[in-house]
């Protein structure tokens, strides 16, 4: 009777036991990565994760690196105490714009997985201990950078441990190493990118007679600048395979951006609840506009509005590129700012229902000046130039006024189109002015033709630089 009693004490106390983790114990192959003391390295580092773990330095390349070249490059990490938890390492190859290259997340003997799980992670780590970690990247066929940059950290699920000491990215990544790309080195970058787009947008005057409803059919809309078709993203190039196709107008006046964007769409998904707060949009269809108000800037203190076929609104605002971010879920940027826009939207066909062929929508949207509040001035003044980018989208993708060529995501302001604000008659002005400079014979003797005036031309000077805050 006492061994039966004993025996639900044993049960639950074995159960106990084998419900702890218990760290992976090293194999000879590993421990032969396991050093008692970190050798003399020739690049030195002093990376210091949350005091935890140190990244002490490296031993790779020195030479420009070609696209298709093996590299091999060694980390040397040291951990100061006992982690526990689940911690991983992770290693992300960048170009030059931050857009990921490779990942390396189990690129070497130490971080090889077995049944799903790295060989010896750092919560089996030993303190005092150097771990040597042997890392083999393949450099890819096309580089669109004349650097690339390789960034080191710690993970567990979705929080990274944060950099203490050493240079870091917006997303909790230590810069390990520069690498130079060997001129010409490009691989399949077209020969000449594509300038970003310049438009000349002229002040509306007095009273605009427009009513946001989706419709585009006022004399306003038909004399706005147009913009368009929208390219593929990636090359700059006509689009021909991405589902969704698109044109926009634009104008301005003392109040507020108007902006109007007709998209081609044979399947209008909506998809969420009509009273979703800033919801994820991207991950179905929108259109997205991308404003960075400061032509002088780098991807500061810029703003993100997207508004989908429901006509609910995603708007937000970000003091650097991509900062603040939060996890997969967000938040994405300020998302307490308001663009305190008025919008409307017309879809021309079925929206969320898959089993028909529809044409598209179109969105109307009012943008007040007074919603730009980081903006050096708003209004903008005669002359002044922002960075604007357009885009229609459909699950994480779409197509661009203005390409981004792989140089990062959306959000990469030196992309964005150059939107110059003027006053109404600065495009036929400037047209006279230029017929009058080429009234003289051309080198066939025949007289020069002045260029036709359009809502959108190229911007014949720099724009005027915003003074800095």
């Amino acid at each position: 009777m006492k061994i039966r009693a004993l025996l639900p004490v044993l049960v639950l106390a074995l159960a106990a036991g084998c419900s702890k983790k218990t760290p992976p114990a090293p194999s000879n192959k590993v421990k032969s990565y396991m050093l008692d003391k970190a050798p003399k390295l020739d690049k030195p580092l002093d990376i210091d994760f949350d005091g935890k773990v140190k990244l002490i330095g490296y031993k790779g390349p020195t030479a420009p690196l070609k696209p298709n070249q093996k590299v091999k490059v060694t980390l040397y990490w040291q951990v100061k105490e006992k982690l526990g938890g689940d911690w991983k390492l992770l290693t992300h190859l960048v170009d030059g714009s931050g857009e990921r290259l490779v990942d390396l997340g189990n690129k070497s003997p130490i971080r090889a997985a077995t049944g799903g799980k790295p060989a010896f992670p750092p919560s089996a780590w030993v303190p005092g201990k150097v771990y040597v970690d042997e890392l083999s990247i393949k450099m890819p066929k096309s580089v669109k950078t004349d650097k690339v940059r390789l960034l080191a950290g710690l993970t567990s699920g979705d929080i990274r441990m944060p950099v203490a000491k050493g240079n870091k990215d917006s997303e909790n990544r230590a810069l390990v190493a520069e690498f130079a790309m060997a001129s010409g080195s490009s691989g399949d970058e077209p020969k000449k990118a594509p300038d970003v787009p310049d438009l000349a947008l002229e002040k509306v005057e007095g009273p605009l007679k427009i009513k946001v409803d989706g419709k585009l059919d006022e004399e306003a809309w038909k004399k706005a600048a147009v913009i368009g078709p929208f390219v593929d993203v990636k090359t700059g190039e006509p689009n021909t395979t991405f589902p969704v196709n698109a044109k926009a107008r634009m104008m301005w006046n003392e109040q507020a951006l108007h902006v109007g964007i007709e998209v081609e769409d044979k399947d209008v998904i909506g998809g969420f609840p009509a009273d979703a707060k800033d919801p994820h949009l991207w991950t179905k269809d929108t259109i997205e506009l991308m404003i960075d108000p400061d032509w002088d800037k780098k991807n500061t203190d810029y703003y993100e509005i997207q508004i989908n076929p429901q006509n609910l609104v995603f708007d937000s605002q970000w003091d650097d590129y991509n900062v603040p971010k939060g996890g997969p879920e967000g938040p994405f940027g300020h998302q307490d700012w308001s663009a305190n826009l008025k919008s409307a939207v017309v879809v021309n066909g079925t929206i969320d229902k898959s089993d028909d062929v529809d044409q598209g929508y179109v969105v109307e949207a009012s943008i007040p000046w007074a919603s730009f509040s980081k903006a050096r001035k708003t209004p903008p003044e005669l002359g002044d130039a922002w960075r604007i980018n357009l885009y229609a989208m459909q699950a994480n993708s779409g197509v661009a006024w203005s390409p981004i060529l792989g140089r990062g995501n959306f959000h990469r302001s030196s992309r964005f189109a150059r939107v110059r604000f003027v006053k109404k008659g600065w495009i036929a002005a400037q047209a006279a002015a230029s017929a009058s400079a080429s009234a003289g014979p051309s080198a066939s003797g025949l007289p020069k033709v002045a260029p036709r005036a359009s809502g959108a031309v190229a911007v014949p000077t720099p724009p005027k630089p915003a003074a800095s805050k």
